[in-house]
């Protein structure tokens, strides 16, 4: 049986997480070549939103074959929130998620994020009001509970549901854990127990070993990857497949700054791109004198020539 999301059917049980800064266009659509079941822009202020702001809106661009595709947006206010969900550059998306999760001091300080956590009134009024404005399944992506204090992952999920959520997913780390530290799939079992939402669940998938053990563990329907794909798109194929794809590592790269050229300018897309190209080299070539070299650069052409001259 295949995995659904309301009415939207996902292509595998394996999903893109929102990444800040890296879930752009071109990583997105490789994510999906590679059997990404559904893939998620970073997370967009719904303010922002409100003020038309252009850099704001740069973060939806899409490509005509990007099915299914997710956008993540975030706030505080319900009001705006719903407004948000009602703009028509939302309107090519499948679905719309709520981020409650954020752990960034900067987005908790402004009532965002994870600090939705300690206020499920306002969170469960976000939720509703996004679910009246829009046919669109809306779900959302939350962290366990704020600190190692309280565990409120269930009461959380269940407020979810009530309120509307067509699913959520479930990073099994508290605010204050940030990105590091154990994951808790044991709370992620509980919520799965909970709810009748399709269940994803977040935090340290890497490999095909992982995948079947948190899935054994939690009882989830699905895993949203992050970090573990950022340089290793086909890492989704090789999860699913349990079989390491054979992939060109250099033209992955081009095809990158290719992709993003069509939309931004050369220089902003080599800066953009530093972050990935060191993930893409990793690998292979961490601290070496020829990656130090290529995050110098500010020519794509320099910068593709140098690697085909090293990678090919």
């Amino acid at each position: 049986m295949n995995l659904k999301i309301k009415n939207v059917e996902l292509k595998s049980n394996l999903i893109l997480a929102p990444m800040a800064g890296l879930s752009d266009v071109a990583f997105r659509n490789m994510c999906l070549k590679f059997g990404a079941g559904l893939v998620c822009t970073e997370m967009v202020s719904a303010k922002a939103l409100s003020y038309k702001n252009k850099k704001t809106e740069d973060l939806l661009i899409t490509l005509d074959h990007e099915v299914p595709k997710a956008v993540q947006i975030f706030g505080h206010e319900p009001e705006v929130m719903a407004e948000a969900v009602k703009n028509p550059l939302l309107a090519k998306f499948d679905i719309i998620d709520i981020n409650m999760g954020c752990p960034a001091p900067k987005i908790v300080k402004n009532g965002d994020g994870s600090a939705l956590l300690k206020n499920f009134d306002l969170a469960e009024q976000i939720i509703s009001a996004c679910v009246n404005a829009t046919d669109k399944p809306i779900t959302v992506k939350f962290r366990i509970g704020f600190d190692e204090k309280e565990n409120i992952a269930v009461d959380f999920a269940r407020m979810c549901e009530r309120a509307g959520a067509a699913a959520i997913t479930v990073h099994g780390r508290t605010t204050k854990q940030g990105y590091s530290g154990i994951v808790n799939y044991e709370a992620i079992k509980q919520v799965k127990q909970a709810v009748n939402i399709p269940i994803f669940a977040n935090g340290n998938c890497e490999t095909r070993e992982d995948y079947e053990n948190i899935l054994k563990i939690t009882g989830a329907d699905g895993i949203m990857i992050g970090r573990a794909s950022l340089g290793s798109p086909e890492i989704f194929e090789e999860i699913l497949s349990g079989k390491k794809p054979d992939v060109n590592k250099f033209e992955q790269i081009k095809y990158h700054y290719e992709t993003l050229m069509k939309f931004f300018p050369e220089k902003a897309v080599v800066l953009s791109m530093r972050t990935h190209l060191a993930n893409y080299l990793k690998k292979e070539y961490k601290n070496t004198k020829l990656l130090i070299e290529l995050l110098k650069m500010n020519s794509y052409s320099e910068i593709i020539e140098k690697l085909r001259q090293n990678m090919l």
